[in-house]
């Protein structure tokens, strides 16, 4: 036994070691089927003699499926923002301020990237990983641990032996723009929405209930500050130095500058040298190097005055316009895009770029041949900025706006005073038909795993679904002749459509794709109206009554419902078993969050936005939208929005999640609500 535990210490070892090469010098010393060896060999030991359980073994990377949620932990040191500057001027009033700030003394100043992802603290005791925190409020954020473990780039045990016996280190999650890619088009295939960037699918992920799936997403991690009271060196350069020799993957574009000139370089040069990197970036941080002078120079309210942040103006690139192509969506609305010569912006290839409209076209200006100006800002949906008008020709004529539908030829109408033109073909046109269905099968909608949008199309091409309501008519039978589709798969569809009968009745309105109402539309009406029958009977007037609905949306709600076969195919749901009525038992009632204002954000995993509303009002609390002064609470659920996680960091709002929240309520009343 003891040879098996010596192996055990020996396999776990090297495989520390391998990980590193391979993840974070990417220099492996062997090949992955020689790794896989290793593993396997380890997990085998390691099921021998559950008594030498560590969590910190290589074979728990992959993570447990179970996870009770995160619990709160406070920061050892504050986790402080940065102040920003957007210009090489404002570095160089900076550099200036921190110059006169030290009276003369000789100063060195650390330029770093600004890696575009999601804040992460790691504390280590003797070299062991045991705990990863994420920034939360600044105060205190979420426990991580079991996700952050699952990181390769992250070590689980450090390397040498001249490291503290206590430390922190932060650092930043990223999503590299490869597995980005392929994560946005399996949520594409699986009727999900696409991850707005790198940096939103990063605190997504990290977020996660399931450890499993964070492995398989292949977060990685770059580190940028070493905290503790027995640093190795006085100066941050040296101390990152040595954090990379422990295993931590630190930049090589760190560099140490001493004269102004050099910072301007330095801008200059990753301003440009950043779109080669595989990782999004969104500016440069610029830190005094003397942990001396850094306690010298001290901190604002909000952030360290030795630090500084630069952010990047948003990337732009010019690209010859291939053709434009007009797409029908799934409410008949013709979209013009601009099909471009591919070219890489952000990390990412672009050959596509929507134009919204035919207003926003004509103001364009567009015309055959021209070259176009592409930009790509915060968010990883390119957009077309505008022409370069000295490579048109003169020649070149204007890109007209369809006047038929390119899908099914219908002449398309536009409503006075709207920018779209609309295909009213809704029963015959190809693309809406396949729209609506796709869309209703989405995750956020019924939720039917499997109907990705090439399953929908070729059911409706064979004249298997025409409607929503036709899938509850589907056997497995009837699928298994259909190419790519075997037993199993066939067997799974009628799963997915079989559970989807327990979704929610606000999900089922959001679902039949009334025009214009949205997800939290759909919720406000459906818990306004409590049953099917009832909303298919409101006017305007009582609709408009609604939080929200406007008369647009009104007008569309009951044109939708004056139409026979909308209302049929409703009744063929309600027949399949949907839900058609709201089913909220009432929340629970009391004068706990009495005074305390709170803003609600994400997505919720044990209750819905609107039943955590209703908690907060019948507990004596108020909700409201935006984040002020103001606000105590923020309850933050799944992919919370970036610029409400920033702004309440800098305001030192509580983020809470829906445990935490749930706690302060009178318990009984808690479990029932």
């Amino acid at each position: 036994m003891d040879n098996d535990i010596k192996l055990i210490e020996s396999l776990r070892s090297q495989l520390h070691r391998h990980n590193h090469n391979y993840y974070v010098l990417n220099a492996p010393e062997i090949s992955d089927r020689e790794y896989d060896t290793l593993l396997e060999r380890l997990e085998q030991l390691e099921a021998e003699h559950p008594e030498s359980y560590d969590p910190n073994s290589p074979t728990l990377r992959v993570g447990s499926d179970i996870s009770e949620g995160f619990s709160q932990v406070d920061h050892i040191y504050p986790m402080l923002s940065l102040a920003n500057t957007y210009s090489i001027d404002d570095v160089d009033e900076w550099f200036a301020r921190i110059r006169d700030a030290l009276y003369g003394q000789q100063f060195a100043i650390i330029g770093e990237l600004k890696f575009d992802g999601t804040g992460i603290s790691l504390v280590y005791e003797h070299g062991h990983l045991v705990r990863a925190v994420t920034r939360g409020d600044g105060t205190h954020g979420d426990d991580v641990t079991a996700n952050a473990r699952t990181i390769r780039s992250i070590p689980l045990e450090l390397q040498g032996d001249d490291y503290p016996d206590f430390f922190e280190i932060r650092g930043e999650i990223v999503l590299p723009f490869a597995n980005f890619e392929v994560i946005n088009n399996e949520r594409l295939a699986k009727g999900e929405a696409p991850f707005a960037n790198p940096r939103n699918a990063a605190a997504g992920t990290l977020k996660l209930l399931n450890p499993a799936e964070v492995s398989r997403r292949n977060l990685d991690a770059y580190f940028y500050y070493l905290l503790g009271d027995n640093l190795p060196y006085d100066n941050h350069y040296d101390n990152m130095q040595a954090a990379r020799r422990w295993g931590f993957k630190i930049s090589g574009a760190m560099a140490k500058m001493s004269t102004l000139e050099e910072v301007d370089r330095f801008i200059a040069h990753w301003d440009s040298e950043r779109k080669q990197l595989p990782v999004a970036t969104d500016g440069l941080v610029f830190k005094v190097d003397s942990l001396r002078q850094q306690l010298n120079l001290g901190f604002t309210a909000k952030s360290p005055r030795w630090a500084v942040a630069y952010k990047f103006a948003a990337e732009r690139v010019t690209t010859p316009l291939r053709f434009v192509s007009f797409d029908v969506g799934r409410s008949g609305t013709i979209t013009p895009v601009a099909n471009l010569e591919p070219v890489l912006l952000s990390g990412t290839m672009v050959k596509r770029a929507s134009m919204h409209n035919a207003d926003i076209m004509k103001a364009l200006d567009i015309r055959h041949g021209d070259t176009l100006y592409v930009e790509k800002g915060g968010e990883i949906i390119p957009k077309i900025t505008g022409v370069v008008l000295e490579a048109r020709k003169a020649e070149a004529a204007p890109v007209e706006f369809v006047t038929n539908c390119p899908a099914c030829g219908t002449q398309l109408t536009r409503r006075p005073g709207e920018a779209a033109w609309i295909c009213p073909n809704h029963r015959g046109c190809f693309p809406q038909i396949v729209g609506r269905i796709e869309h209703f099968v989405g995750r956020r909608m019924m939720n039917i795993d499997g109907f990705g949008s090439e399953t929908v199309a070729m059911l409706v091409r064979n004249g298997l679904i025409n409607n929503a309501a036709d899938l509850y008519s589907l056997s497995a039978d009837m699928l298994r002749d259909l190419p790519g589709i075997a037993d199993k798969s066939a067997s799974r569809l009628i799963e997915g459509i079989v559970a989807s009968r327990d979704v929610p009745f606000e999900r089922v309105v959001f679902a039949i794709s009334i025009p214009g109402v949205g997800e939290t539309s759909a919720k406000k009406i459906a818990r306004a109206a409590g049953d099917i029958d009832t909303l298919m009977a409101m006017d305007q007037a009582s609709l408009c009554a609604i939080d929200d609905v406007g008369p647009g949306m009104a007008q569309a709600i009951t044109d939708f419902f004056a139409d026979d076969q909308n209302r049929a195919i409703v009744e063929r749901l309600r027949l399949a078993g949907l839900s058609m009525q709201t089913q909220i038992a009432d929340a629970p009632k009391g004068d706990a969050l009495a005074g305390k204002t709170f803003v609600i954000s994400g997505v919720f995993t044990r209750f819905s936005r609107e039943q955590y509303k209703n908690m907060i009002e019948a507990n004596g609390g108020k909700n409201v939208g935006s984040i002020s002064k103001k606000t105590d609470y923020v309850l933050a659920g799944e992919n919370m929005g970036p610029a409400k996680l920033e702004k309440a960091g800098k305001l030192g709002i509580a983020i809470i999640g829906e445990d935490d929240f749930l706690a302060m309520l009178p318990q009984a009343q808690a479990e029932n609500p």
